[in-house]
């Protein structure tokens, strides 16, 4: 079974949580589907991030008695749902809040869907309206997404892994949405901007990795993005 024959699975199988209104599939998996085709070659992780905006928190809840034939909530973390079937991918529950600072983040607490929120994740706006095989998802605007990657403070393994994530979507963005990207720099306070500039930078020199999107080729272009952002100069406009 092909990754994206998982990942289709997947959606299906979470279709009454992904497409509750003000949903949005988050991380890893959205380069993945926005790829032509949702051909899904820019494999990062092995599950499916779903951001929960807090204002739909009851909503979302009151769907996942729908969820139990296919995941199970784990014992360890109620927001993370594993598959009771290797045909399918985890479920990582996240929360949004728009209002929240970017740099910050705090936990929803809840005894049966606990979330983190993440503040970075209030840069991220609705995007695409995706069919997938007859689900109806939606996904961020790649500018917001794009930024919400490179603003992250991470380190290590998860560290690299969001970098490969920040490259699969340069690499299926449209020059439009990279002209957002940079306009949305532009907007930030000097502390975030300079944060997207250094994760850039570690883009440019980060190795390959064995089954995950090959940052070499792609080298030029992410050396482009950074120029285009550093000639915004220090100062929001």
């Amino acid at each position: 079974m092909t990754f994206r024959e998982r990942l289709f699975a997947t959606i299906r199988a979470a279709r009454p949580v992904l497409e509750e209104p003000g949903v949005l599939v988050v991380g890893s998996e959205v380069p993945n589907l926005l790829e032509p085709g949702a051909s899904s070659t820019l494999v990062v992780s092995q599950d499916l991030d779903i951001g929960v905006p807090v204002a739909r928190h009851a909503a979302v809840k009151r769907q996942l008695p729908a969820l139990l034939p296919h995941f199970e909530p784990s014992l360890d973390d109620p927001s993370v749902w594993t598959p009771r079937s290797p045909r399918l991918l985890e479920l990582n529950f996240v929360g949004v809040d728009a209002s929240q600072d970017p740099a910050e983040a705090y936990v929803f607490e809840d005894d049966q869907l606990p979330l983190l929120v993440f503040g970075a994740l209030s840069l991220v706006e609705p995007g695409a309206e995706l069919d997938i095989e007859g689900s109806r998802i939606r996904v961020p605007r790649v500018a917001g997404l794009l930024l919400e990657k490179l603003v992250t403070d991470r380190t290590g393994e998860k560290g690299d892994r969001d970098l490969l994530v920040a490259l699969g979507l340069l690499m299926t963005a449209a020059s439009a949405e990279l002209d957002e990207f940079v306009g949305a720099y532009g907007r930030l306070r000097p502390d975030l901007r300079h944060a997207v500039r250094s994760n850039l930078t570690l883009l440019s020199l980060i190795d390959a990795r064995a089954g995950m999107p090959d940052p070499r080729p792609q080298r030029a272009a992410v050396a482009q993005l950074l120029r285009r952002v550093e000639e915004r100069g220090e100062e929001p406009r």
